[in-house]
């Protein structure tokens, strides 16, 4: 079936009942909720399978339920769903004077270090933009941005960014926070080899710091004794705080939340606590215009920055 025929198939009437028979788990309820009769229904649905090539229910005497090719079938209907009701919600913002829309992903490390105050100082200068930021780890930040799901990105310097246009953002630096009884508290800087005599807190799996502390373990040839993950740095802060370890957090991050714990930061003097954040876009020069000026913003903030 060639794609034309099958978009043809596909109209939105038809996909908001395969979403009601998944929820309501019966033909019966959904075609209620969707106000049609059952007759109709049915060869909605029957049609909806002939176009696809494959059967997307199991029909049981209790009920109806997913088969492999209908979980598929639920994935991408619900995405279709969800983009044409922001859709209608981004056409009503445009209706109330809002000139475009931004989509973002950025790393924690970004949204709590610096995101707050840059994306305030660009609202100032244009309100009439809306901006929509989601948080990922650095890897998935790429991946948004490649597949399309957002137009901008900010993730660590030393990320795989495929063949993504990049450009500088932020320096930030990676510190140890501990309990100030820490016998690590009163140095001045501290390799990360001498915290693996103690246990850790760590951020979830996927996060850069996460895979570089681990990295960092094994060509120290020790073990990280991860008593913990976590999935922030405000809990990583507070875990620290109740006794569970040491952590790595941003300097930012310290002073913000784990200085106000009555936590002690000790810089690490390893190189890779030195970082880099880097802006990632699939092409700046095809970027929508409203994306184009908070692209510019972000490349030129730092050196615009007092502090």
């Amino acid at each position: 079936m060639t794609l034309k025929h099958l978009l043809r198939r596909l109209d939105l009437t038809t996909l908001q009942l395969f979403m009601a028979v998944y929820e309501e788990g019966t033909l019966t309820r959904a075609a209620r909720r969707e106000a049609l009769a059952i007759s109709a229904a049915s060869k909605r649905l029957l049609d909806l399978e002939e176009a696809v090539g494959a059967t997307l229910f199991v029909r049981q005497a209790k009920g109806m339920s997913l088969t492999p090719a209908g979980e598929t079938m639920l994935h991408h209907v619900r995405r279709v769903l969800n983009d044409i009701e922001k859709i209608g919600i981004e056409l009503a913002e445009h209706a109330k004077g809002v000139r475009g829309f931004v989509r973002m992903a950025a790393n924690m490390s970004a949204i709590v270090e610096f995101l707050p105050e840059d994306l305030r100082a660009f609202q100032a200068l244009h309100p009439q933009i809306k901006l929509e930021l989601e948080e990922r780890p650095s890897g998935g930040v790429v991946k948004m941005v490649a597949d399309g799901l957002a137009d901008i990105g900010i993730c660590s310097g030393d990320s795989d960014t495929r063949e993504l246009e990049t450009a500088h953002y932020r320096y930030d630096k990676l510190v140890m926070v501990m309990c100030p009884d820490n016998p690590l508290a009163g140095r001045e800087r501290v390799a990360f080899t001498d915290t693996l005599d103690f246990d850790h807190v760590g951020l979830h799996s996927a996060s850069s710091i996460n895979m570089r502390t681990h990295l960092a373990a094994r060509q120290a040839g020790k073990s990280l004794r991860l008593r913990i993950h976590v999935p922030g740095f405000d809990a990583v802060c507070r875990m620290v705080q109740a006794g569970m370890g040491v952590g790595v957090v941003p300097l930012k991050v310290y002073t913000a939340l784990g200085k106000p714990l009555g936590l002690v930061a000790v810089p690490l003097e390893d190189d890779w606590s030195d970082r880099e954040l880097t802006v990632v876009v699939r092409d700046s020069k095809t970027l929508p215009p409203v994306s184009q000026l908070l692209l510019e913003h972000l490349r030129t903030v730092e050196r615009n920055d007092p502090a």
